[in-house]
């Protein structure tokens, strides 16, 4: 796995996962439950992670349609 994408915005987040699955890219969320440890305020990103031999092609998708990966 390779990490894709770092965000505190929970929209960029489902926005990619959803153009991601749309290309047949399987994506795997981290960090998502880190919110009980930092009280729910949304200080501490969340990673999407992919496959490495899809990464490439992940990240050409996300900068053709403008998302931020937070790199």
């Amino acid at each position: 796995m390779k990490e894709l994408m770092r965000t505190t915005d929970p929209t960029a987040i489902a926005f990619a996962k959803a153009l991601l699955s749309g290309e047949g890219i399987e994506v795997f969320e981290l960090d998502v439950h880190t919110s009980v440890l930092e009280g729910s305020i949304g200080i501490l990103p969340r990673r999407l992670m992919v496959a490495q031999r899809d990464h490439f092609r992940a990240a050409a998708i996300l900068r053709d349609n403008d998302v931020d990966t937070g790199h």
